[in-house]
This record gives structure tokens, C-alpha cells and sequence, in this order.
């Protein structure tokens, strides 16, 4: 199996937002101009703060994104730099339109995976979240795709909104004939966090639910011979909690320079690294790296501060479950 974004310790991974420009305007989507910029990188740019974060991060896992990251003329271009630098993958995150003819102007070889974002196993489900005719065009766009020889993901972020269909996406996943997949919890940002036609504690999921719908599916897709990554949410009280900007090798990296550790913080400018005249520069305290130092007994602390409606208290005050760090993932093969 093609490696790609590992979400696990150790793990060194590179988010690189190439632009936030997209062609659809998905109800959770959690990019935010305000604090991570609207300009388009220059391919100069882009092979500079590659070449920074090879340096930084050797082996380290490459994934572009956007916005729409096919919506950037020069992708094409961008990869082939990124190959030439040596990163152990490469991955591109898209909504499926496949801009700038991108499948005819990088081989299966360029790049390790083109993971694609479907939230519905049905347009009836999907295009009132992602924007209408979207199921069609992803869909269309994995097909052609695994017609010229590109290794595929899927990435379903399951909330309220989509939880009901969870269970039709295993048999979606065998007629697209998808090599891996990955389920996403929503996060409370961006888009999500001022979602007007529902309250934001509504649009997540519960322990019982995430427990009752997703781990069976997670199973069922494992057994058809998928690769699965999902994130585990809920710990046990007895279960020791990970943070990843301890652990692992992060990087989320926006057009403005900006870079975080830790994608729950990026709706604020806690970022602990930026980019300033193509150098990658420490900020001052205190930021996202101060925070990955504490200890609570709800687990993440990030998830404390900006979504705590996913955690319950037993009467003795204590959380009856932690939170687990949405950056280590459980895989199932």
C-alpha cells in the first residue's frame, strides 16, 4: 500500500494550504480568510517553504490542500518540486472538480494519493452540505482518476448532518473502488463554529452515537479490504491521553505565513510558527505550543476551550470521558 498522511506518534506530516479559494462552500468548511489569509502562493513561495519544511521535517508526509488546491495553476509544478525535495508522500486533498486538467499533468507516480471529500453517500445527503451537484462531480472525478492509475481516499467528516448515512458509504466505497478511507469528526471552526441554521453543539455527534454508527462501520469497510483511519474521540476515564504537538510532527501551514500545530487552533491567531520573508520564525508566548503543556482531566485542552458541548460530567464534577487528540487516529486493516 502507497503511504500518505499518517496520523500517528512520531508521525511527521505538512498541511500545506496552497490558497483558500474554493468553487463550493461546504457548510463545515473550516477554512478562515480572517485569520489565514486569501492570497494564492506564488510557485516560488510554495518551493521555498517546501525546502524549509524538508529541512525541518525529512520524511515528513506532504499533503496540499486549499481552499481547492486543483483550483492553483501551478499544482502540477508544485509536486514535482515537492518530489524533488524527498517527501516520504505525497497527497492531494480535493472536492473532486479536478481543476486545470491536474490528472493530465502528473503521472500515478507524482503523487501517492488524491484523496477526495465526499460528506453523503447519496446527493440527497451530500449536496445540501457541500453544494449542489458535488456528489456528481466527486464521484465523476474518482472515476477518472482510478481510470488513468491514481491510488484513491475518501475522507467522510461525520456530524449530524450525515451521521444517518454512514452506513450506505461501505458499499459506495466498493463500486468506486476506493483504497482507503478516512472518517473525520467536525470540528467547531470556520464555517461549523458560526453554523446560523443550527446550534454548533447540535452539529456533533455523541458518545453513544459515534460509538453505535461509526466504529461498526469502520469494521464493515476494514473487512472489504479498505484501509481505514478514524479518530477515536471518546477515551476511558483509565485511558492515558495523547497530545500530538507533543508527540508528533505537525505542521498546518495558510497562505498568510501562518503556521499551527494544531488545526483546533487555527480560528485564532495562536499559531507557535510563521513564515516571515520565506522564513519560518518562532512566535512569542504565548501560543498553541504553551497550551499542548497542560494537563486536564478532560483530555485535549483545545477541545475544552472551543467545543465543549461533546463532554459529560458525572456528579462528582469528574468528565466521564476524555477527549482524545483528533491528530492520532485509530487504523484498521
Amino acid at each position: 500500500m502507497s503511504p500518505t498522511v499518517r496520523f500517528s506518534k512520531n508521525a511527521a506530516n505538512v498541511f500545506f494550504h496552497i490558497l483558500t479559494q474554493c468553487n463550493l462552500k461546504c457548510r463545515h468548511c473550516y477554512i478562515n480568510p480572517e485569520q489565514h489569509g486569501r492570497q494564492t502562493l506564488s510557485l516560488d513561495t510554495i518551493r521555498s517553504w517546501l525546502e524549509t519544511l524538508a529541512r525541518r521535517a525529512p520524511m515528513a508526509d506532504l499533503i496540499f490542500l486549499g481552499g481547492e488546491p486543483t483550483l492553483h495553476p501551478e499544482l502540477a509544478e508544485a509536486i514535482h518540486a515537492a518530489r524533488r525535495l524527498g517527501y516520504r508522500s505525497i497527497t492531494i486533498d480535493t472536492n473532486g472538480y479536478l481543476f486545470h486538467d491536474i490528472l493530465d499533468r502528473i503521472t500515478p507516480e507524482a503523487v501517492n494519493f488524491i484523496s477526495f471529500s465526499l460528506d453523503g453517500a447519496s446527493p440527497a445527503t451530500n449536496d445540501p452540505i457541500r453544494g449542489k451537484g458535488s456528489f456528481k462531480a466527486c464521484t465523476a472525478g474518482i472515476r477518472k482518476a482510478i481510470q488513468k492509475g491514481f491510488p484513491t481516499s475518501l475522507i467522510y467528516t461525520v456530524s449530524s448532518l450525515n451521521l444517518h448515512e454512514l452506513s450506505s458509504v461501505p458499499p459506495l466505497l466498493g463500486q468506486l473502488k476506493i483504497n482507503r478511507f478516512f472518517i473525520q469528526v467536525i470540528g467547531l471552526r470556520g464555517q461549523s463554529a458560526t453554523c446560523a441554521e443550527r446550534p454548533v453543539e447540535n452539529l456533533q455527534v455523541t458518545r453513544d452515537q459515534w460509538q453505535s454508527h461509526v466504529l461498526p462501520v469502520a469494521r464493515q469497510v476494514a473487512d472489504q479490504g479498505i484501509r481505514v483511519t478514524y479518530p477515536k474521540v471518546f477515551l476511558e476515564p483509565d485511558e492515558p491521553f495523547e497530545c500530538a504537538g507533543r508527540v508528533a510532527d505537525n505542521y498546518f501551514i495558510f497562505p498568510n505565513g501562518r503556521v499551527y500545530r494544531c488545526p483546533l487552533c487555527e480560528d485564532f491567531p495562536l499559531h507557535s510558527l510563521a513564515f516571515e520573508n520565506d522564513r519560518l520564525i518562532d512566535m512569542d508566548p504565548i501560543n498553541e505550543a504553551d497550551l499542548f503543556k497542560l494537563d486536564i482531566p478532560e483530555g485535549c485542552v483545545m477541545n475544552k476551550l472551543i467545543q465543549p458541548h461533546n463532554i459529560t460530567y458525572l456528579p462528582d464534577g469528574s468528565p466521564a470521558n476524555k477527549i482524545a487528540c483528533c491528530l492520532l487516529k485509530e487504523e484498521l486493516v
